[in-house]
């Protein structure tokens, strides 16, 4: 509590799992089948593995910049490959309807190829992330998909029937080769530098995927046991309270979103990347955590469905439930998304996170993810270790289907929120009491205090402390000096009382854990242990620095040349070393989740150049000791 009266609350994060109905034979358990996961690994993807159809006789004449585009095919064949196996299974976790859309488009851009090798056109290369899916989804009038027309939108109850006639996929090609054919952002390469072989494989895989199609069958809302789910959380759980539904698909966002108001909900809204103005929805979410006070209750959202594009840098903790629509495969994820409500302001002390599984049980999901990563790991090449496709292992999945307490606590990231957390925390202290501004700069390092707990496996010491490279560290230690944790957000969230809250005798040994804790930050500082100083597994400087050493470790080549290794060396060296600049890591953060390594290290190589990577002190004296700035007992009284 501040000195104003107003309160603000480190919640407690309450896993919670949705737990929908399958029955041999339905939809869902047909998406999951055996026989549906043995069609997907005998894809043979052959648009992403381009460089095994090159005809090098014919390739003898191209031009320079062909044998550019010919070249980097090589280069990133395997690894989309691994990326589009991936989007396979991750769509199926997302739901069946967004599935069933990824097996259509797959189809519809083979067919692409085909139109064009059959009419002796140029190939678009690099299209998978450009050719128009928001086109295919929202404005084909033909497909009762998203149209802007409210009558074709699906209803409650309708089938959703996918083509299984390779002729209509044909048609189709020949329209969206005439859309792509006009448009400056893609590569184009003639069709006669592949083998024959090319278009066989590419038919070969639409048959199969046909097979697919036809394997789960129409698809029908009315039966989707998993928005039904979904219905009764939030029309009885829930029923007056709000409620953001996270999901990684801009597809299963819409299809949610219109079938729930098709069944009645209002005060409903969605938003997703390709949104115009997501902060005008955030708004209407959350006015008070946005400062929108005067918004008309009729122009409240009360139920949000969005995309990952709100899991960073939106304010939204007018809400304390939120449901994972599917589950990411990078456990952060999940965390991100509690982080939108989880911030100060929050007024509930408990933030529940709702995540879908079937009823069976986890295992299927781990089977299936476990599967996969198998199949893609069989070629190193495919995916990189800087790849976070599978963070969240075994464990987390049962943690949460066991809604296990913690699970969504102990791996936080921290990098952002928790900076702009303590910030808010500062602020609203000062703001409440600004005499604070005056007593806190004077109040000497080294200073300590204590405070009572009621729980035994609280007792202990938190050290803060600065590093020689200006770190800030948190570290707490329990009464006999083992660690109790290094979560930066859970030692805040110990650390939290109101400004009149009585200090208590200290523990006996409370100098010495601070000693103790000084003494392990020092041996971090000067080590490359990444767990400790860089931050646990799931920070952005934890995952940057495993992506540049494992950059680092490949082969020289004619792209990698020993004077780009000296200068990933350096950049190393100096993240090791020195904290990233704010800005730099919150772009660094961003790109982890969108770019590939090549264009990390690019990116990362660019800002050392230019200055602007991370805050290099001008001591450089790697000797000085931790500064201790103060530590705060923990005791049972």
């Amino acid at each position: 509590m501040f000195n104003d009266g107003s309160r603000s609350y480190f919640p407690d994060r309450i896993p919670k799992a949705l737990k929908f109905e399958t029955v041999e034979g339905d939809q869902y358990s047909r998406l999951y089948s055996s026989s549906m996961i043995g069609m997907m690994e005998d894809l043979q993807l052959p648009r992403y593995g381009l460089v095994k159809y090159i005809n090098e006789n014919k390739t003898i004449d191209a031009t320079t910049i062909e044998k550019q585009l010919l070249e980097n095919l090589s280069r990133a064949g395997n690894r989309m490959m691994g990326f589009c196996k991936s989007t396979f299974f991750k769509r199926i976790d997302s739901s069946g309807f967004s599935y069933l859309l990824t097996l259509y488009r797959h189809i519809l851009r083979n067919m692409v190829f085909v139109y064009a090798i059959e009419n002796k056109l140029p190939l678009p290369i690099g299209d998978e992330n450009t050719l128009p899916d928001e086109y295919i989804a929202d404005e084909d009038s033909n497909l009762q998909f998203f149209s802007s027309d409210e009558d074709r939108v699906i209803a409650e109850g309708a089938t959703i029937t996918f083509p299984t006639d390779i002729d209509v996929y044909r048609k189709k090609a020949q329209e969206y080769y005439q859309i792509i054919s006009t448009k400056n952002n893609l590569a184009w390469l003639d069709s006669k530098y592949f083998k024959r072989t090319l278009k066989q494989h590419l038919l070969s895989d639409c048959e199969k995927i046909i097979d697919m199609i036809k394997l789960c069958g129409d698809w029908k809302p009315a039966d989707d046991q998993k928005l039904l789910e979904l219905e009764k959380l939030l029309s009885d759980i829930h029923s007056k309270e709000k409620v953001i539904v996270f999901t990684q698909y801009s597809d299963t966002a819409l299809y949610v979103y219109k079938q729930l108001k098709r069944r009645g909900f209002d005060h409903i809204g969605y938003v997703t990347g390709g949104y115009k103005n997501p902060t005008e929805m955030v708004e209407r979410f959350s006015p008070a955590s946005n400062g929108k006070t005067n918004l008309s209750p009729d122009d409240e959202i009360r139920v949000l469905i969005a995309t990952d594009v709100l899991s960073e840098g939106q304010n939204l903790q007018d809400a304390h439930v939120i449901v994972n629509y599917d589950l990411p495969w990078a456990i952060i994820r999940l965390i991100q998304r509690a982080g939108r409500v989880d911030r100060i302001g929050q007024k509930e002390d408990k933030i529940f996170c709702y995540s879908f599984f079937p009823a069976d049980g986890v295992e299927s999901i781990i089977r299936l993810r476990s599967r996969l990563n198998e199949r893609i790991n069989e070629n190193a090449n495919i995916v990189g270790s800087d790849e976070i496709f599978f963070e969240g292992n075994e464990q987390n999945l049962r943690d949460m289907f066991n809604e296990k307490s913690g699970v969504l606590d102990e791996e936080d990231d921290g990098d952002v929120d928790l900076s702009s957390q303590a910030y808010q925390i500062w602020k609203n202290a000062t703001d409440a009491n600004p005499k604070l501004k005056q007593i806190i700069p004077s109040i000497p390092n080294i200073a300590y205090s204590t405070k009572a707990v009621k729980d035994a496996g609280e007792q202990g010491v938190i050290t803060y402390a600065r590093t020689a490279n200006d770190f800030d560290v948190l570290s707490w230690l329990s009464p006999d000096g083992s660690l109790v944790s290094q979560s930066q957000r859970r030692i805040l969230q110990a650390m939290s009382c109101s400004s009149d809250t009585p200090a208590t005798m200290p523990i006996d040994n409370h100098h010495e854990l601070v000693a103790k804790a000084v003494e392990g930050i020092a041996e971090q500082s000067t080590t490359s242990n990444i767990g400790g100083i860089l931050g646990n597994r799931f920070s952005t400087r934890y995952r940057i620095i495993q992506l540049l050493e494992h950059a680092y470790e490949r082969p020289l080549d004619l792209f990698y040349t020993e004077e780009i290794k000296t200068a990933l060396k350096l950049a190393i060296d100096d993240i090791y070393n020195n904290p990233l600049l704010e800005s730099t890591k919150t772009i660094l953060g961003q790109m982890l989740r969108r770019s590939s390594q090549e264009e990390i290290v690019d990116y990362v190589l660019e800002l050392r150049r230019n200055g602007t990577f991370c805050r290099i002190s001008e001591d450089t004296n790697q000797h000085r000791e931790p500064q201790i700035i103060c530590s705060m007992g923990l005791s049972l009284n």
